[in-house]
């Protein structure tokens, strides 16, 4: 994975590697729980376009803990392109998220066992099939891309970590 400078939910830098062991020690604090780890991505365009990915660690019914990073590039105007730019960057973040998850859990206590843990791994998009929506245009190919690359695919009004949290960032 490209070494990338994330925060924390509440403004601290991390690198990756910081961010996964993060992510493996809260998950070993309660093992027993059910977790959900989502990823997601949304942009907004100012005098650039800001893009903030989101990889969120929700323990189902008790809270969670969120990752985001933002990056200011060119202005993207064809909402196609801006769209497949989010989900791309999602993917990006996805592909070994959680084998690393489990590889820092292993390294840090080799008497754990992964077989118990509970972890729902989802990519969140930014798109949504709502008559208002621009993107219902793009929802059964960008669900079919998400999907082909071996990931559950989540659009609105259900994609939070997108649609919620990387908007939040990205306004």
């Amino acid at each position: 994975m490209l070494e990338k400078e994330f925060r924390t939910g509440d403004g601290k830098r991390v690198n990756y590697a910081e961010m996964v062991a993060i992510i493996a020690n809260y998950i070993k604090q309660n093992p027993d729980a059910d977790y959900e780890i989502t990823v997601g991505t949304d942009s907004q365009n100012h005098d650039k376009t800001k893009m903030v990915e989101v990889i969120a660690v929700c323990r189902v019914g008790n809270g969670g803990i969120f990752f985001y990073r933002v990056e200011f590039m060119d202005k993207i105007m064809d909402l196609r392109q801006k769209i497949y730019e989010e989900t791309s960057r999602s993917l990006e973040n996805a592909h070994g998220l959680l084998d690393e998850i489990y590889l820092q859990i292993v390294e840090s206590d080799e008497g754990f066992d992964l077989e118990k843990l509970n972890i729902h791994f989802v990519v969140h998009c930014d798109i949504g099939r709502s008559r208002k929506s621009k993107t219902r245009v793009l929802v059964q190919e960008i669900m079919g891309w998400v999907e082909a690359e071996g990931f559950e695919c989540v659009i609105k009004p259900d994609s939070y970590t997108a649609s919620g949290i990387a908007n939040k960032f990205s306004k």
